[in-house]
């Protein structure tokens, strides 16, 4: 199976803002999208990291580059690669496992989709031509819609470590509880740890 890790180099994770300064949410995002590219890779597929414009960082996977918005982005290569299963796992998903990936991956189903929370899809797996991503909104709900439109099978994954995508500060306790890579070490070494407030789990900064 080809895996697709999208990632963008334009002001990524802007809502980070407020903790992490442009060259840290850059290194950051770095960070979490080699955590994905070594899980993808640990689970036994071949990933592509789908990116905006061309890297000048040391990525271990081939890049594909296309400065289109997601959707025509990975619509495109859903319609190249038409004759065999395609996944598509985000950048920003540094609690994913070998193991979590490989339920992915292993699930029956012409498309396999792992909810995010709050209504998007955090990774999913096309084994059907007539399938094509929308990623605006909701987009869980709008893929099983387009999926049963279609007239195919889909398989919903549950799985907190797939669920979690960080864009907001609060996901970053997540990364120190529950990481065990590059984002969670490079969240430790910029000084960041666990804090307690009102029965509250947050981070806070040395």
């Amino acid at each position: 199976m080809h895996v697709v890790v999208p990632y963008t180099t334009r002001e990524p994770k802007s809502r980070l803002a407020g903790v992490l300064a442009p060259d840290e949410r850059r290194a950051f995002a770095r960070a979490m999208r080699d955590d994905v590219v070594a899980a993808v890779r640990a689970a036994g597929e071949t990933p592509t990291v789908l990116t905006t414009e061309p890297l000048d960082d040391g990525v271990d996977a081939p890049v594909v580059v296309d400065d289109r918005p997601l959707t025509p982005a990975v619509n495109a290569i859903l319609a190249e690669e038409a004759e065999s299963a395609v996944g598509v796992v985000m950048a920003d998903l540094p609690l994913a496992t070998p193991d979590a990936l490989a339920r992915l991956f292993e699930s029956d189903g012409d498309v396999v989709v792992a909810p995010g929370r709050g209504g998007g899809t955090n990774a999913l797996v096309v084994r059907d031509p007539a399938f094509r991503v929308d990623y605006h909104g909701a987009s869980y709900r709008d893929h099983r819609r387009i999926a049963a439109d279609a007239g195919l099978s889909v398989a919903v994954v549950d799985s907190m470590r797939l669920a979690t995508d960080v864009d907001e500060p609060a996901d970053l306790a997540e990364v120190l509880l529950h990481g065990e890579g590059a984002a969670r070490a490079w969240l430790t070494d910029a000084g960041f740890e666990l804090a307690v407030a009102d029965g509250r789990v947050g981070v806070a900064r040395e």
